[in-house]
């Protein structure tokens, strides 16, 4: 879980945390009444940032959206300099704007794969000293430790996890059975 995992190393930093609370309406107010706050409070979707963000100083969030591109887009990886009230200042720690500070507010966000349309406002961010292989494609990293507890389950997923480091020597490996298995479709390589 790698929410799990991310919570888990931040609770081992030292320092103050700051949670933020996202503010979740249903979209159409005929369906208030079907969906209370409450729930939608607890939903905890791919892609949304979640309802109690608790960041501290120095962790690494990841963009969930594009704010400004292409200076600040989805899977950006930022650094947590400071947490005000309506603004995270952060440090881009990637990419051609290494090194930049950038101000972060919350922004509305729509999920398009519910049955029913709601907005959560809350800044577009996850924690990311974990990630899944998926958000981690496209990203450089300059050391990776890769959980294959759960073995790759697509095509290319493992080839994409081992490529974000430039070094085999920085990449580090677990593997319950000291093996894993790699998903290839041949047909897609012809």
């Amino acid at each position: 879980d790698v929410q799990g995992i991310n919570i888990k190393i931040q609770n081992e930093i030292p320092g103050e945390a700051t949670t933020y609370k996202s503010i979740d309406t249903v979209m159409n107010e005929e369906e208030i009444v079907n969906y209370p706050t409450e729930f939608l409070n607890s939903l905890d979707l791919p892609g949304v940032p979640p309802h109690d963000l608790t960041l501290k100083l120095g962790v690494p969030i990841i963009l969930l959206r594009n704010i400004n591109p292409p200076r600040l887009c989805n899977g950006t990886r930022l650094s947590v300099q400071s947490l005000m009230k309506n603004v995270i200042r952060a440090m881009i720690i990637c990419g051609k704007f290494e090194g930049e500070i950038v101000y972060l507010p919350r922004i509305p966000i729509i999920p398009t794969d519910m049955p029913f349309e709601f907005k959560r406002l809350q800044f577009p961010v996850r924690l990311a000293f974990a990630m899944t292989i998926n958000k981690a494609q496209g990203q450089s990293l300059k050391v990776c430790g890769l959980n294959l507890k759960n073995p790759c389950f697509s095509h290319g997923q493992l080839y994409v996890a081992c490529s974000r480091v430039g070094s085999p020597s920085n990449l580090y490996v677990y593997a319950p059975e000291n093996a894993t298995k790699n998903i290839v479709y041949p047909q897609v390589l012809e």
